[in-house]
This record gives structure tokens, sequence and C-alpha cells, in this order.
């Protein structure tokens, strides 16, 4: 108990340390003007793709309960999806969402807990991959001041060559069960990423951001990147943090930047409130 409570304690001093910082570096009278200015409809849009990539990933996942011969029905295993993004966002001192499907799952289906902890992290360790590799891919597409040996573009190059071959490998030394479902589950994995980039060209859209996307969402998914690790509330903080410290680098606009990354939480947060209502389901 006194862990868990230090860890909340923890996530919540990081999480304020980065909105202060985020805050302190952007003038928020500009930033809330970006948001208010946001064209309605193409934020509607973005919200519609973004629930449409957590289908596709909640899909993902069943596939992997499958191959520990957990048989859920697609709506059942939505619905647990839902209340597992509920409970990260709305309950981060808890037992946490992939923590919260594996109770339960035990409980009611007698599923050992090894087995599905491991298609828990698989269902992220998947998602992640491909996550980085579109990262890579948008590097091709940069042209920034670059002052290492090896360039952007052909470390772009090495990363989309490197990351398949090492989730391949990770695959065989751990997770040899679930080999037969790579294909399908990396599948939806690049439908859940594909239409999250989409809904995040949606936010830029609406706040009248031109030519100058490729940028922005190179840093959203470096942003998606950091937000996956455990250290603020929800990665509040985190996502915002880094478009603000990639001003510099990536020459974006931080009020627009932390406007775009703000909306969102905003559409995530939407989201993951329809996971309340099934909060008692078994």
């Amino acid at each position: 108990m006194i862990k868990k409570r230090l860890k909340f304690f923890l996530k919540i001093l990081l999480t304020s340390l980065a909105l202060y910082l985020v805050f302190s570096k952007i003038d928020t009278k500009t930033t809330w003007k970006v948001i208010q200015t946001s064209d309605i409809g193409w934020i509607f849009l973005a919200w519609i793709f973004f629930v449409a990539s957590k289908l596709f990933s909640a899909i993902r996942l069943n596939i992997y309960f499958r191959d520990i011969g957990l048989r859920l029905p697609e709506i059942k295993n939505i619905k647990l999806y839902l209340i597992g993004m509920f409970y990260n966002l709305f309950l981060p001192g808890g037992i946490g969402g992939d923590g919260y499907k594996v109770y339960l799952l035990n409980k009611v289906h007698k599923t050992p807990v090894k087995q599905l902890i491991n298609a828990a992290l698989l269902d992220r360790g998947n998602g992640l991959a491909v996550l980085l590799w579109l990262m890579f891919c948008l590097m091709l597409f940069l042209n920034l001041p670059w002052d290492f040996p090896i360039s952007m573009y052909w470390l772009g190059i090495l990363g989309i060559v490197l990351i398949p071959i090492g989730f391949y490998l990770v695959m065989l030394l751990f997770f040899k069960q679930f080999m037969g479902s790579v294909p399908s589950t990396t599948g939806f994995s690049y439908l859940n990423q594909l239409l999250q980039l989409c809904s995040a060209y949606f936010i830029l859209i609406s706040m009248g951001v031109g030519d100058q996307y490729i940028p922005y969402l190179f840093v959203f998914l470096v942003s998606s990147t950091v937000s996956v690790l455990p250290l603020t509330i929800g990665g509040v903080g985190a996502r915002e943090l880094v478009f603000v410290l990639a001003h510099d680098y990536v020459g974006i606009d931080q009020n627009v930047a932390v406007a775009f990354s703000l909306l969102f939480f905003l559409i995530s947060m939407l989201t993951s409130l329809f996971g309340l209502f099934f909060k008692h389901e078994g």
C-alpha cells in the first residue's frame, strides 16, 4: 500500500513539474486562442478516427487472448478495453487498466495470470514497435540541422530495417506462443497507429497548420512514445513537454503544438469516459 501511494505521489509530482515547465514556456493566451478558433468539424472527424483506432487496438488484444485459449465475444472485449482506458486515465493510482483486465479475466475465466500478462505486454509492445517504425519513416521527410555522423535520412532507414528484426527476435525468444498471430496483430497495429496519425492530422488542419504538418506529426509520434512510459498521470504533461522541447529542434510553433496536444488529450479523455458505463460488467 505504501509503495502504491509513493508511486502515485511521484506521478503527481512529475505531472505537476512537466505542466509547470510547459506553461512557463508558452503564451497561454495564444494557446487558448488557437484552441478556441479550431474548426469543430475537423475536431469531430479526428475523434471518429481516434475511436476507430481504439477499436482496432481492442481487436488486436483479443487475438492475443485467443492465442492463450481465452475466447471473448468481440463486443465484450471492446467494453473491457474501454474500461481499461478509463482506469488508466482516471484511476492512475490504482490497479490500472491492464491490471484490471488481468484480474477480471483470471477471476471470471480462470485464465493463468502469467499468460494474461504476456498477452497485455505483447499488445503494448506490438503497438510500440509499429509506432517507432512509423516515426523512423517520417524521419526520411525531415530536413533538420543534424550534427551526428549518420544523417537523419540514413538513421531513418536503419530504424525501418532494424525494428522489425528486433521485434521478431523478441517474439522468438519470449513470446513463441503468439508467433502464429504476428501478421494479423501487426496489421491491426498499423491500422491503429495510422488512424491515430490521421486523427492528429485532422486536428492540425482544424488549427490551420498548412504544409508544415510533417514535423508536427513526427513530434506527435515521439511524444506518443514518451507518453507510453508510466511517468505521469495518463501521459499528461509528458506529451506537451516533448512538443515544447522540440520547438528549438524541429521549428514548430510551441503554442500551436501545445494546443494540438491538449486537443488530442481531450479526445482521448472523452473516449475513455465511455468506459465508465461498463465499469461493473464482468
